[in-house]
Order: C-alpha cells, then sequence, then structure tokens
C-alpha cells in the first residue's frame, strides 16, 4: 500500500479501511509523509466524507498515537466536559469545581484560544501564579485529594491530532464533521474519563453555525463514545450573542467567580446549573429536579466557590491579585429601541484584536483586557445608555466596530432559547 492509493482511494469517495487509517496515522506522525499529501487527503475527506466506521477507525489511531491517561487509580465516577468553544465560554471554571464538589472526580486537560474564542487555560493563566502545568503525579494526587484539576493538555496525548489540526486550519479543511468529531473525541477518550459531557455551541459566534449541523456533530461523537465504552452525553446551545456579560480573561475569571456566589449572569448561572444537574442526576441516580435544587444550594451556601478557591490555591494561584485594566471607557448607544441582535462574532474578534486573544500562537495575551455588556438581546435601550465597558491596555479599539455589533430596532424581538436540545 502507498499513501498515493489512500488519497486516490478517497478522491473518488471510497472508503478506507482500519489498516489504511493506521498506515496514514502512523507514518505521519513518524514523519515520513510530507504535508502536501495529508492536505490532500484531508481535502478529499471534506468533499467526500467518512462513514461512522472510517471515523470510529480515525479516532482509534488518533489515540493510539500517544499517551493515555490512566485515572484507575483514583475513586470515583471521573466527568470530563468538552464545549466547541464560544465567546464568553466560561462554564468550565464554574462547572468543575461544582461537581467537584459533589464527591465527583474532574480530571480535566484544557487549550488555549486561537481565533474569537478564549481558551479556558488563558483564563486560569490570569490569576496569577496559576500553574497550567503538573507532573502526572500531582495532577492525579491533586484529583484525588480536591477532586479537581485543570491543567493545560499534555504533550503525548494525541500528538496526531496537533500535527492534523496545524494543517486543517491553514488549508480550509476544518469544517468536516468526521475530522471535528475525531479530534475531539480522541482527546476526550484519551483523558481517562468515565463519563464525557459535551457542550455543542450553535450560532454566529460558535463552530457549528446551524442547528442541523450541530445535531449531526452531536450524535457522531455520542456514536464514537457508544463504542469505546463512554457514557457520553451533548447538549446543543445558543451561540448568536455572546455568553454572560464578560469577554475577556480576567474579565471572565470575576464573572466566574461572581456565578460561584450567586451573583452571576441569569444565561451563565442558568447553563451551568442545567449541564451539572444533568451529570449530578445520572451519577447521583436521582431525579432532575432534585439535581437542580442541590446545584443551586452547593452555589448559595458558598460550597462550590470554596472548591474553586482550593484548585486554584492548590495549583498556586492568587485571587487576591487577578487584576483588571483601569483603562477603562463607555460605548454609549447612539438611538432609542429593542436589542434585536449582538454580533458575537464580531465582539470576539474585537476582543482578540485589543489584546484578550492571539492572533498567531506567539502573541501574548493581555490578560486585564476585555468587555463587559452592559445589555444584551432583549433590552430596551435609550439614546447614550451605556452598551459596553471597554478594558483597554495599550491596544485601541473604534467605537464605531462596538456599535456596529448591536442592531437595535423598534419592535421588541422574540426570546431565543439558550438550550435547543439533549441528546444521550
Amino acid at each position: 500500500m502507498t499513501f498515493l492509493e489512500i488519497i486516490e482511494k478517497k478522491k473518488k469517495q471510497g472508503t478506507l479501511t482500519k489498516e489504511e487509517i493506521q498506515f496514514w496515522i502512523e507514518n505521519m506522525c513518524h514523519g515520513n509523509l510530507p504535508d502536501y499529501q495529508v492536505s490532500a487527503l484531508l481535502m478529499a475527506i471534506v468533499l467526500n466524507g467518512m462513514n461512522m466506521d472510517e471515523t470510529f477507525y480515525l479516532t482509534e489511531a488518533m489515540i493510539q498515537s500517544g499517551e493515555v491517561v490512566d485515572l484507575s487509580s483514583i475513586e470515583g465516577i471521573k466527568v470530563d466536559k468538552h464545549s466547541t468553544g464560544g465567546v464568553g465560554d466560561k462554564v468550565t471554571l464554574i462547572l468543575a469545581p461544582l461537581l467537584a464538589s459533589f464527591g465527583l472526580k474532574i480530571a480535566k486537560m484544557s487549550g488555549r484560544g486561537l481565533g474569537h474564542t478564549g481558551g479556558t487555560i488563558d483564563k486560569l493563566e490570569s490569576i496569577p501564579g496559576y500553574r497550567v502545568e503538573m507532573t502526572k503525579e500531582e495532577f492525579l494526587n491533586q484529583i484525588k485529594e480536591v477532586g479537581v484539576s485543570i491543567i493545560s493538555q499534555s504533550g503525548n496525548l494525541v500528538p496526531a491530532d496537533k500535527k492534523l489540526y496545524a494543517l486543517r486550519d491553514v488549508t480550509a479543511t476544518v469544517d468536516s464533521i468526521p475530522l471535528i468529531a475525531s479530534s475531539i473525541m480522541s482527546k476526550k477518550i484519551a483523558s481517562g474519563a468515565d463519563f464525557i459531557f459535551l457542550d455543542v455551541k450553535v450560532g454566529n459566534g460558535a463552530l457549528m453555525p446551524t442547528l442541523e449541523q450541530a445535531e449531526k456533530l452531536a450524535h457522531t461523537m455520542i456514536e464514537l463514545g457508544n463504542r469505546f465504552g463512554k457514557k457520553t452525553v451533548c447538549i446543543l446551545t445558543n451561540m448568536n450573542e455572546p455568553l454572560g456579560r464578560a469577554i475577556g480573561n480576567a474579565l471572565e475569571v470575576k464573572e466566574s467567580i461572581d456565578t460561584l456566589q450567586g451573583m452571576g449572569p441569569e444565561d451563565v448561572t442558568s447553563l451551568v446549573i442545567q449541564i451539572a444537574s444533568l451529570i449530578v442526576k445520572d451519577t447521583e441516580k436521582i431525579s432532575k429536579e432534585e439535581a437542580e435544587r442541590q446545584c443551586f444550594k452547593k452555589i448559595n451556601t458558598g460550597v462550590a466557590y470554596a472548591k474553586f478557591e482550593e484548585m486554584v490555591n492548590r495549583q498556586g494561584g492568587d485571587l487576591k491579585k487577578l487584576e483588571i485594566s483601569h483603562r477603562i471607557f463607555s460605548v454609549r448607544t447612539p438611538k432609542e429601541g429593542y436589542i434585536t441582535k449582538v454580533d458575537a462574532l464580531a465582539l470576539g474578534e474585537i476582543a482578540r484584536k485589543i489584546g484578550a486573544g492571539r492572533l498567531t500562537k506567539e502573541d501574548k495575551i493581555h490578560y486585564q483586557v476585555g468587555l463587559v455588556l452592559s445589555h444584551k438581546v432583549g433590552d430596551y435601550v435609550k439614546v447614550n445608555d451605556e452598551l459596553v465597558k471597554v478594558y483597554l491596555d495599550d491596544l485601541d479599539v473604534r467605537v464605531n466596530d462596538i456599535l456596529e455589533c448591536f442592531t437595535i430596532e423598534s419592535e421588541e424581538p422574540k426570546p431565543e432559547p439558550l438550550i435547543y436540545e439533549t441528546i444521550s
């Protein structure tokens, strides 16, 4: 077999065998395949797709390309959660300690942001001293003793995905459901959890712009989880406007703390409680209503926040030193009416341009900068009402660029659901 034959087969809409996919991944990881040939196969997959067996074989080969985390020494149910990413999505920072306060074990390996969506690791690194890199022994011991640890992804975890994604990112081959599903699930399965919860964002600020595409991705990932013997649940959530009000690293940590203390935005609080209660319902074998009640109690009594503090302190972070920029100005509305649209993608790009994200992997993040929305879709505003607070460092932003992210009209918009569907 040659790799050229594999490319030719997929180009002609053929079905790749397990052996052909293993040959591809193994030779790519050993440096035996030129990038242009791998890119050609990726484009053939984007154009002609993969069936479920092919997607499973690809996921399996990617898992086998590197280290698999063994969590068997940790007692209890190990839970992992993944979001496909969105503007203002700080759910992991709140959900992980909340679940740990129930005695669940949260062994979370997260990524950095690239593009308009922020990364969990970048947010945590805005806390002075927080260590995102730990030895395997430190990581496992913290999960045993604290119940939760969030660290950066191990360099040896699914190295095939790193190679493939680097090529997909620059060859317009990102938007393929088999490639997206295998990328996400290979990392989740290699991370060793018993229960995988997936939050697929849908809309303007998300990877999946339509509900139909999101449903297809969700069903593919759940089928992969089932084939690997992992309990997998997926929720489809709205990303047509930013989640919460804060966009930017330290600002999102602050909003996460507010939420853990019972003072967070309604949409963030609601989404966290819905996700947490679905997991607690299944793991504690109780009703959804009772799980929700217990989740609210963990927040309102301070138990969940105490677990967040414990995690941060154990990883060297000092929440008292968390800083946001003192260079602040307000963007005010030039007209009166209802806010009918907030462009999440455009606001995410603005936050990135003022330093809250990276334009390249080498860029240095300005942790203190970002945006805080004073109003969201459905709010009625008058002339000169504050729309957004902007926190700047040494970069500037055009006010008109921010104003263009908001659509204000005379008629009140119909409310959109926060959660479209739960699939298991």
